[in-house]
């Protein structure tokens, strides 16, 4: 575990060396998780349960299962993370992701968060692997994989339950993969064949436990990326990580990325004094 000041304890000679890494790089690979989007004020999975919530444990309200027993809890579960959604915004660290768009040649971002805040940060290349909470879906796919709905254009009894599809009459439900769920195929083939390809992989605020996405980082590194970790605590990715920086990617991330921005401007001074 790291030490509260840990970030500011960080040496700028380190700061220095990751921005030169990402720099260098030609194709960068962003894996974030929810430790980023805690630090826009949203909770983890499991710190989302409170209040009414708190008497549920997380895999009774995920979980195919629990939906087709109980598909008004679930979907009111779901309208209830939302609303904590609803008023987060990106915070530096997802603005950092963004920039660096500017800075290196290929992006990629694979997020196991489903609230859409590297999206709205500026990120235009995300792989949301576990889905994206501001969508919603027929539950029985009847028009394809995935066959997205349009909540606000129906009309339903909200007591009663999540809404109706109006193309077969099943239920409605959030497009994210709950629980004994596979990810969509496409989205892991992408995300695994980039894994193989980048040079550098920036992992940021993951716990590196969730399969598959907590893989990647090894399926990069063995494909000879250079892992770069972000996170206040120590996790399993740690272990193959060039550099750990210990503290939360809103403070960390900025550092890194002005020092990239110095590096610019250098090679362009450089460039001018040829």
């Amino acid at each position: 575990m790291s030490t509260p000041n840990s970030a500011a304890q960080i040496p700028e000679s380190t700061i220095a060396e990751v921005a030169r890494a990402l720099w260098q790089s030609r194709h960068l690979l962003v894996l974030s998780g929810a430790g980023i989007s805690k630090e826009s004020g949203i909770p983890t999975f499991r710190d989302a349960q409170e209040g009414l919530w708190a008497r549920f444990d997380p895999m009774e309200l995920a979980t195919p299962q629990a939906f087709r027993s109980h598909p008004k809890r679930v979907w009111d579960w779901y309208e209830y993370r939302r609303a904590l959604i609803a008023n987060a915004r990106p915070n530096a660290g997802h603005r950092a992701i963004a920039e660096l768009e500017a800075l290196v040649d290929e992006v990629v971002v694979i997020t196991q968060n489903i609230d859409g805040l590297h999206q709205e940060a500026g990120s235009h290349d995300v792989i949301p692997i576990h889905g994206d909470i501001r969508k919603n879906k027929c539950s029985a796919n009847c028009r394809g994989n995935p066959t997205y709905v349009d909540v606000s254009a129906l009309e339903w009894d909200t007591d009663a339950g999540p809404p109706r599809c109006p193309h077969c009459g099943a239920y409605v439900r959030p497009d994210v993969v709950w629980f004994g769920e596979n990810l969509p195929s496409a989205l892991l083939d992408r995300a695994e064949r980039l894994c193989r390809t980048a040079d550098v992989m920036l992992v940021v605020g993951t716990s590196g436990v969730v399969q598959p996405v907590a893989s990647f980082p090894f399926i990069a590194a063995r494909s000879g990326a250079v892992i770069v970790e972000v996170n206040p605590d120590t996790t399993p990715i740690t272990p193959i990580a060039r550099w750990h920086l210990a503290g939360p990617s809103g403070e960390l991330l900025p550092r890194v990325v002005a020092a990239m921005r110095a590096l610019r401007a250098g090679d362009t001074a450089g460039a001018d004094d040829a």
